[in-house]
């Protein structure tokens, strides 16, 4: 039987994405953010308030790096998301993650995150959402399987679960899309 459990901000999966920018400075700055997604097949959506250092970032320089957090890197992770660069100018630093500069975009690549979306701001929608184009995808090799797709497995992407604060690992594979639906047909 069904519980009413109210309104809650509960979706499923939410992937861990540390958005990363550079501020007007150079210095490198990177959130926790679970609130984002894509927004169409080659762009993507933050929601983030206009009260973060991030968000402040991204609207001068028009540039940020999406990566996707691993079981690999958890306290790191998390650790972007307790602290705010507005009040920890070196968060990314004390993280102990290492950033390179994008190829693709003004913005910062975190080494250790095996996946990244570098993208440039298109605009911001009128309730303040980021909209961003995806301009390259960036996979570490560790990843990677056989054919050069990501390997979820060795990846093992942070999904974070809202109704009990936990972090998940995901990976197993239990289907095929696109097909197992056939059956059915």
């Amino acid at each position: 039987m069904r519980k009413d459990l109210g309104i809650k901000s509960w979706f499923y999966p939410l992937p861990v994405l540390i958005i990363a920018s550079y501020d007007e400075a150079g210095t490198p700055n990177a959130m926790n953010a679970a609130w984002g997604g894509l927004y169409d097949a080659n762009k993507v959506v933050l929601c983030l308030s206009a009260a973060h250092k991030t968000t402040k970032n991204i609207l001068a320089k028009c540039a940020f790096t999406v990566s996707f957090a691993d079981a690999a890197h958890l306290q790191a992770a998390d650790y972007l998301g307790l602290e705010s660069g507005n009040n920890v100018p070196n968060k990314l630093e004390k993280s102990g993650l290492h950033w390179v500069k994008s190829a693709h975009v003004d913005a910062p690549l975190i080494d250790e995150l095996p996946l990244a979306l570098e993208c440039k701001l298109i605009k911001t929608t009128e309730d303040g959402n980021i909209i961003g184009e995806i301009l390259a995808v960036s996979a570490d090799e560790s990843i990677l399987d056989a054919q050069r797709k990501i390997d979820m497995e060795k990846f093992q992407p942070l999904s974070f679960e809202p109704a009990n604060g936990g972090y998940h690992v995901m990976g197993a594979r239990v289907g095929n899309a696109f097909s197992d639906g056939k059956v059915l047909k």
